[in-house]
């Protein structure tokens, strides 16, 4: 291998443009045809991102695009997908994008160039089995706690049921698609009564309504399509777990790619309540003759007590009581699987008591084996109990994966070209934290493994890789202020102190409401809110828990003189352009907790394998969270506001540079009279434009 030339590893390279060399006319024309016909306007970054792309897509070199807010990264990824020679997948993390994707910017483009020759413009969106109503379930019953099917659920839940059986029933006519985003408005227990897992399902091939069945049929018009947008738990399962859930194909094109090692690692999560054997050994006593399954259910009791025994945390040592117990229930599952009678229904219709309870049991079964086996691939904890709905939700254990970097490499990176792209890829200046948490190794960066002439060199094992910032259309330096409360103590484990208060209060004062709070915990966002409403009484201070999200955000929307306060689904779900938000606080760095039981064991995994955990794991998460959360402020190039990061630490701590590197290039202050006195200005341009 030849020596390095001058690069660093964030895609820029010395004496070298920084855009990839045009991999062929069309994919320039048929952009700029799309963006003619949408209306849009030519952008520099989309087109190299476009270019970029597409050249990845021809000479199998993974890239990673980071694309700020208002690039048009959807459009700049869509076009070569759709000009590419095979089956490309789009994975999103959220259903928002993914309902954007499939609603709104495919069909727009397809309308556009879908004509245009090279273009093949079928696609299809592609979910897992519980995204769509089950016409067996619908039809046969819901089973109960014993696995008798029961037509109609008894109580409360019953009307709703019968509205989404009627919705479903009106999908199956008119051959709609059955997806739960499609369904009349209702609750996850209320959903679970209409659809089924996949262990529950009975198969196509078994089910009496196989051919209408709205997953299969999802699963026959993607096996038809060129483009499928699904999501990155379901690309998991399908790669990573080896589940065939998506049709073949050679490139996958990941959006929100900053949520990626997130979604993977809960899509390999598993979960086990004692209670979920006491139901499986149930469903099971009306199909199994012996005392198999009162074994199981006794196998529960002994998990229960075991659990409860334990204290919330992180279980590097299996206790005897709690080993003995996994190993009972795994046992005891085993044993009523096998007890179960022979093909089922003895031929005629399958009888879907016995599998779905059957399926209850194989489900307790896996789950108790992968803990009992305690690996040190994975990472198993207790969780603390708590309220949830109207009861209580008991202690229970969790088994993670402890990294996920080396099944992405293994399993999806060897065999697939991946496009990752997001606005927050560059952490610390580079794209290498970020790479490295997909598997990919800052050695394998092209730049590194350049010949003269360009020529990059590869064996066998090698996956090279590339990084482009194509940037972003908004001027940061111009438009926003990052101010950081240098003088402010640092945030202590008691949660916001009178002198964190009393800042946040000056600041929304300024800014006359305008102002959307990012907190570390529920209990912070509710203590800041309680303090503004009282000493801002003329401002409307909404938190978090005072509404659902939708409502919460209308109301933001609509009072210009609001303040809204909340914690991390604020962070990366909200898109408010304009004059509603011209400050963003967030009150301390989004560092993991230091109990956090997977975080603080992959942070231990790397200082053992020699590296800097805190760093590698905690402040990379950290940046990432910051950048999405100052992210809020400017979303149009009309935008102007503050971000006001009330921990000191980013200011004078050796690791701020790094997280500071990773945010937009805003203008940077330490000085809280800077802050408040453009925050007064905006206020007072705010009202002027409203006269």
């Amino acid at each position: 291998m030849t020596a390095p030339t001058d690069t660093d590893t964030s895609g820029h390279t010395s004496g070298q443009t920084s855009v990839p060399e045009l991999a062929g006319s069309a994919v320039v024309t048929t952009l700029a045809a799309a963006v003619d016909a949408l209306g849009g306007e030519e952008r520099t970054g989309q087109i190299a991102m476009a270019e970029a792309v597409s050249e990845a897509m021809v000479d199998g070199t993974h890239l990673l695009v980071q694309a700020g807010t208002g690039t048009g990264k959807s459009l700049a990824y869509l076009v070569p997908a759709l000009l590419h020679d095979s089956r490309v997948v789009v994975a999103t993390a959220t259903l928002a994008l993914q309902h954007q994707l499939v609603e709104r910017d495919i069909p727009r483009l397809v309308e556009a160039v879908g004509e245009l020759p090279g273009v093949d413009a079928s696609y299809a969106v592609l979910k897992g089995r519980s995204n769509y109503a089950c016409l067996h379930r619908i039809r046969a019953g819901v089973p109960d706690d014993q696995g008798t099917l029961v037509e109609v659920p008894q109580g409360s839940m019953a009307t709703k049921v019968l509205e989404l059986r009627a919705w479903a029933e009106q999908e199956a006519e008119e051959r709609g698609s059955g997806e739960r985003d499609k369904a009349p408005r209702h609750t996850d227990r209320e959903w679970r009564q209409v659809s089924v897992n996949h262990r529950e399902c009975l198969g196509a091939a078994k089910c009496p309504f196989g051919q209408e069945c709205f997953a299969e049929l999802a699963r026959e018009k993607a096996q038809r399509s060129h483009l499928i947008v699904t999501n990155h738990s379901l690309l998991a399962i399908d790669a990573i777990e080896g589940v065939p859930m998506i049709p073949d194909y050679d490139v996958v094109v990941v959006d929100e790619a900053h949520e990626l090692v997130t979604r993977v690692t809960q899509a390999a999560t598993d979960e086990l309540f004692a209670a979920d054997v006491d139901r499986a050994a149930k469903r099971s006593q009306r199909h199994v003759d012996g005392s198999e399954a009162d074994d199981l259910a006794d196998a529960g009791d002994a998990l229960r007590v075991a659990i409860n025994d334990l204290s919330p945390g992180r279980i590097d040592v299996l206790s005897d009581a709690l080993g003995d117990a996994l190993v009972s229930v795994r046992n005891s599952a085993r044993a009523c699987l096998s007890a179960y009678p022979k093909g089922e229904s003895g031929g005629g219709d399958p009888d879907a008591g016995i599998t779905q309870a059957k399926g209850a049991v194989q489900e307790v079964f896996a789950t108790a084996e992968r803990m009992a086996a305690n690996l040190e691939s994975d990472v198993l904890w207790v969780t603390e109990g708590g309220s949830v709905g109207q009861g209580q939700r008991p202690p229970h254990l969790c088994v993670a994966p402890l990294q996920v970097w080396g099944p992405m490499r293994d399993k999806l990176l060897t065999d697939k070209l991946a496009v990752f792209t997001s606005a927050t890829l560059r952490l610390g200046g580079d794209f290498t934290a970020v790479a490295s948490s997909f598997g990919l190794k800052p050695t394998e960066n092209v730049e590194t493994l350049q010949f003269p002439g360009g020529a990059v060199e590869r064996d066998d094992d090698t996956l090279p890789w590339r990084g482009l910032d194509v940037g972003s259309p908004f001027d940061y330096a111009q438009q926003a202020i990052l101010y950081v409360a240098r003088h402010l103590p640092p945030p202590g484990r008691d949660g916001l102190g009178a002198a964190q208060l009393d800042e946040i209060v000056e600041l929304v004062d300024a800014c006359e409401g305008r102002a959307l709070g990012l907190f570390s915990s529920r209990r912070a966002a509710e203590a800041a809110a309680e303090v503004v409403r009282e000493r801002l009484p003329h401002l409307t201070t909404l938190a978090q828990g005072d509404a659902q999200l939708p409502e919460l955000a209308r109301q933001f929307v609509d009072d210009p003189h609001t303040a809204l306060f909340g914690t991390l689904s604020l962070w990366q779900g909200l898109d408010v352009p304009g004059d509603t938000c011209q400050l963003v606080l967030i009150d301390r760095i989004p560092f993991p907790r230091p109990d956090d039981p997977l975080m603080s064991a992959r942070q231990r995994a790397a200082d053992k394998a020699g590296g800097n955990g805190f760093m590698q794991v905690a402040a990379t998460h950290a940046a990432l969270l910051l950048a999405q959360g100052t992210g809020r402020l400017i979303r149009t190039s009309t935008d102007r506001g503050v971000v006001a990061v009330l921990d000191p630490r980013l200011a004078t701590a050796r690791y701020g540079g790094f997280l500071k590197a990773s945010l937009a290039p805003m203008w940077t202050t330490t000085d809280p009279a800077v802050a408040r006195q453009a925050l007064a200005r905006l206020a007072a341009a705010a009202h002027s434009d409203a006269r």
